[in-house]
C-alpha cells in the first residue's frame, strides 16, 4: 500500500496512567487521535510517542490514545474507514485493547506491535502481538464479535467529531488541550512547558539540549553578521 502524503488528509483527525511525579503536580493530558493504517500515524506511534516509555516522561503524563481518525459515519451507524475494511478492523481490535486492558502499559505494547508492523507493511500479521505481549486474544476476538467494539468506534467517532477546532489529519496531537497541528513531533517540549511540577530528567535534558541549539544558532548568526560587516568595509 503506497501513501505519497505529508500526513493522512481527512476525507473532506488523553489520559489513563503513570508513576511518582503524579504525586507532585497534575499530570498533562496528552491524547492522540490516529488512524491503524496512516503511515504517519504509525510512524508517531512507533517512532515518537514509544519513547516516553523510555525515557520516564510517562510518569508526568495522562495519555489517551482514540483509534479512529478520519473514519466517517454513515446514517446507519456503520462506519468508512480512510484506508479502507482492514483499516476499520484494526481501529475495533485496538479500541477492544484499549478497553480491555486501561493499564497504558499494556494496551499500548500491543498498539506498538500492531503499528510496528502497520510501518513494515506486514499488518495483516498482527495477530502474532498476541503472543509477542502475552495478552489473552479471545477478550479481543470477543470484544470484536459481540459488536462492542462496534460501540467503542462509535464513542471514539462522538469524541473526534466533537473536537475543538475539529482536526484536519492524522495523527492528531492534543497536550493540555491545545493541538500542536503539525509540530506533533515536538510534543515532548509541550508537555514538559505545560507540566506544573518539578521536571523529570526528559524534561531537564530536552531544555538544555534546546539551550545547546539556540546558543549555536545565536554563535553563527554573529559570525556570520561579523563576516558581512568585514567584506562590507573594503
Amino acid at each position: 500500500m503506497a501513501f505519497n502524503l505529508r500526513l493522512c488528509l481527512a476525507f473532506l483527525l488523553l489520559q489513563p496512567l503513570s508513576f511518582s511525579f503524579a504525586a507532585a503536580a497534575d499530570k498533562v493530558p496528552l491524547a492522540l487521535y490516529y488512524e491503524t493504517l496512516c503511515p504517519y500515524s504509525s510512524n508517531f506511534i512507533v517512532n515518537y510517542l514509544a519513547n516516553i516509555f523510555k525515557n520516564g516522561l510517562l510518569d508526568i503524563v495522562d495519555l489517551k490514545l482514540v483509534p479512529y481518525g478520519n473514519a466517517r459515519l454513515r446514517s446507519n451507524d456503520s462506519i468508512s474507514c480512510q484506508h479502507g475494511p482492514y483499516e476499520c478492523l484494526l481501529n475495533t481490535v485496538e479500541a477492544c485493547a484499549i478497553n480491555i486492558w486501561p493499564d497504558v502499559h499494556k494496551h499500548f505494547s500491543f498498539i506498538f506491535c500492531v503499528e510496528s508492523l502497520v510501518a513494515e507493511g506486514k499488518y495483516t500479521d498482527w495477530e502474532s502481538c498476541f503472543q509477542k505481549t502475552g495478552l489473552v486474544s479471545r477478550l479481543v476476538a470477543d470484544c470484536y464479535t459481540s459488536g462492542y467494539g462496534q460501540k467503542l468506534e462509535l464513542r471514539y467517532a462522538a469524541e473526534t467529531s466533537a473536537l475543538e477546532p475539529p482536526h484536519t489529519y492524522v495523527p492528531w496531537v492534543v497536550v493540555d488541550g491545545h493541538p500542536l497541528y503539525e509540530d506533533y513531533e515536538h510534543f515532548e517540549t509541550y508537555i514538559c512547558e505545560a507540566y506544573k511540577g518539578p521536571l523529570p530528567e526528559a524534561c531537564k535534558a530536552g531544555v538544555e539540549q534546546q539551550n545547546k541549539s539556540q546558543k549555536n544558532h545565536a554563535l553563527v548568526s554573529f559570525l556570520s553578521s561579523t563576516s558581512t560587516r568585514s567584506a562590507s568595509s573594503y
